[in-house]
């Protein structure tokens, strides 16, 4: 499925929205600082490459995993990877409480994906957080989408599957 450029600038709008929102809730006291945990110090032996993904998702007899959006509701409900759940964004103590509530009774070697997108992996507040919630809960099977440049451009553009809740 195309994704329309008119649907990509709503998204980036709505990213645009969602980081001013973001700064106010935190200046208001809303929402807890952004955790120093950077996407960099995620081990490279975590992440896993879209193209493996989609491979994964489409192999009949593999073992799908659990996936988890870390990010944006907004974006979440404009696109994601079919089949994944909404959890809360990374950098909020919401979004990783919920994580944690979320796994919190399943098999330590659960395969679990996390995946973001929401901006360039340098600048992503959310992935670090999530993925340091999982691996300090045990999880020895928790992998990282490696998104580079966002969702839309190393997912959705690259003709993978998406879905929207619209």
């Amino acid at each position: 499925m195309r994704i329309s450029r008119f649907l990509w600038a709503g998204a980036f709008a709505a990213l645009v929205l969602f980081c001013v929102l973001q700064g106010r809730m935190y200046a208001a006291g809303q929402w807890s600082a952004p955790s120093p945990v950077s996407a960099y110090a995620i081990p490279s032996s975590a992440l896993l490459q879209p193209a493996d993904l989609n491979r994964i998702l489409h192999t009949a007899n593999a073992e799908k995993p659990l996936m988890f959006q870390v990010g944006s509701r907004v974006l979440f409900d404009e696109s994601h990877i079919p089949k994944s759940e909404y959890i809360g964004p990374g950098a909020a103590d919401y979004g990783t409480q919920a994580l944690r509530n979320r796994v919190a009774k399943l098999p330590r070697k659960t395969f679990i994906v996390i995946y973001c997108g929401c901006c360039p992996w340098s600048h992503c507040p959310n992935i670090g957080p999530a993925y340091q919630v999982l691996a300090g809960m045990g999880f020895t099977r928790a992998k990282v989408l490696y998104l580079p440049n966002n969702f839309g451009a190393d997912w959705a553009s690259k003709g993978y599957p998406v879905e929207s809740t619209h």
